[in-house]
Order: structure tokens, then C-alpha cells, then sequence
């Protein structure tokens, strides 16, 4: 499946759209601190942090990016929920790596304390967990 990743900033209708639907089903745990899914895309786009994964014109995916001097931080990974386990997670956080390597930064995962998913996550991709 050939997902294109963009960091958004000019979202269509059928973007908002598509935003809605990923994190639509996302856990509580997952939206933490925003008070909703609607929130935290908005402040996402507000200050253009959202990484999508786009299939044919669709977004199957989407994550917050922080982008500092030395390190970006990737947060709040979610996956449509019919489109999980095909590969756009791992496409997402391997494309956001490497815009990093290209900034000349490194990418981190952040997620709560103690969640097992994000901890089995950033141990498959070799890459450096950091706690929200």
C-alpha cells in the first residue's frame, strides 16, 4: 500500500472529513490532554503538528509532530480502524523519521507511562520512547 506522508497544512473538506473518522474510535488515553478528537485536530492544524498518511486521496492515518532544534517528538498516532495492521502506522512513523534525519533532528515517540502498545511500538522501530 503506497501511503504518501505530508505534514497538513492546507486541509480539504474531505481532509476534516478523514480526520474525524481516525480518531473516531481512538481511546481516551490516546487524546490526553485534548478534550476530544475534535480539539486536538484543530490545535494540529492550528499549528500545522498533524502528520497524515494519504491513500488515494484519502487520510488512513495521523499524528502530532513537535518539531524542535535537535528532536521531533511524534505523539498521538492513530490509524483508521479499518485500515489497522496494513502497514500506515509504521509509514508514518518511518517517513517522519526521516523528514527528521533531513532537519537534522532525531524522532522520539511520546506516549502515556507504562503504555505497553507504545512501549512494544518504539522497541520494533528502534526508536527512543518518551513519557507525556
Amino acid at each position: 500500500m503506497p501511503v504518501a506522508v505530508e505534514i497538513l497544512s492546507s486541509p480539504s473538506e474531505q481532509d476534516h472529513a478523514d480526520l474525524a473518522k481516525i480518531y473516531a474510535d481512538a481511546p481516551d488515553w490516546l487524546l490526553a490532554p485534548y478534550a476530544s478528537a475534535a480539539e486536538l485536530i484543530q490545535q494540529g492544524l492550528a499549528d500545522e503538528r498533524l502528520v497524515v498518511g494519504r491513500f488515494n486521496d484519502r487520510l488512513l492515518g495521523a499524528a502530532l509532530v513537535a518539531r524542535l532544534d535537535e528532536s521531533w517528538r511524534l505523539s498521538h498516532l492513530c490509524v483508521r480502524q479499518i485500515t489497522r495492521q496494513r502497514g500506515v502506522g509504521r509509514r508514518l512513523v518511518e517517513e517522519t523519521a526521516r523528514l527528521a534525519r533531513e532537519a537534522g533532528a532525531t524522532l522520539r515517540l511520546a506516549a502515556p507511562a507504562g503504555h505497553l502498545e507504545s512501549q512494544a511500538l518504539a522497541a520494533r522501530l528502534h526508536l527512543p520512547l518518551d513519557s507525556l
